[in-house]
């Protein structure tokens, strides 16, 4: 019998504690398990660890106790460099500000997303104008940021994100910025990645939001664990697809 593929995320007693004098910890140890193609969303209040627990997930931190394993591979075992390119080619980002270059173009800011790429310029670009059309900005390729409404904005991000065709695509409050209209169509168009087979982790404040996800994780004062089903809607209109393959497991529900 064949093997499944690794889960896209997989924490072993994950925990970030930053030193002191006192030292702080972040995150307590976790367990923590996304399969491929899920879809989480996680909740906390401010302060709470969701910005540890993105920062460990993106690799833009290390854990400093536990083991994070992304697509299989023990990323505590890599160098500095190779934890970069790996992060580079398997994990997109979506921010709440867009994070874009002003006096670049749609096309221009979702190519230099390549940069681990080494195909020809030609594929480079060529990858850039997919994913854009892929977010419903093929007609908006040429447009510097300055021109762009919130929402097309978001969407070039969003096509940053997918353009290196990432395991996993983190979403930092994706619909901070926008109004309701317009938040509602960025929540469709992550709601159509992950039906095409995304796997997503989305930090949110907003209850509508989570309840998008097939799974909500909460995260307070460090502590990760996961909210049930309760069978009364309380996930959304989404929820209905299942838990999924993944689990989770915090430091402790008494601490």
């Amino acid at each position: 019998m064949t093997a499944g593929p690794p889960p896209v995320m997989e924490f072993r007693g994950v925990a970030l504690t930053y030193p002191g004098p006192p030292p702080v910890t972040a995150l307590k140890p976790c367990e923590l398990t996304v399969g491929r193609g899920e879809y989480v969303t996680v909740v906390g209040p401010s302060g709470s660890g969701k910005s540890t627990f993105l920062n460990i997930a993106g690799l833009l931190d290390a854990p400093t106790e536990g083991r994070y394993l992304l697509d299989g591979i023990d990323t505590g075992a890599l160098r500095d460099a190779d934890r970069t390119g790996l992060r580079g080619r398997r994990i997109g980002f979506v921010f709440q500000s867009f994070h874009l270059l002003p006096h670049r173009s749609a096309l221009e800011n979702v190519t230099l997303a390549m940069v681990y790429n080494a195909g020809p310029r030609r594929e480079r670009t060529a990858r850039a104008r997919e994913a854009l059309e892929r977010v419903g900005l093929g007609h908006r390729i040429d447009a510097l940021p300055t021109r762009l409404s919130g929402g097309e904005r978001q969407r070039v991000a969003i096509a940053r994100a997918l353009v290196a065709r990432p395991s996993l695509l983190l979403c930092d409050e994706p619909t901070g910025n926008l109004d309701t209209t317009t938040a509602a169509s960025i929540l469709r168009l992550l709601d159509q990645l992950h039906d095409d087979g995304m796997t997503l982790a989305v930090i949110t404040h907003d209850p509508e939001v989570a309840a998008r996800g097939q799974r909500t994780i909460t995260i307070r004062d460090g502590v990760l664990s996961e909210r049930p089903d309760t069978g009364d809607g309380v996930l959304g209109e989404r929820a209905g697809a299942g838990a999924g393959s993944g689990t989770v497991r915090g430091g402790g529900a008494g601490e």
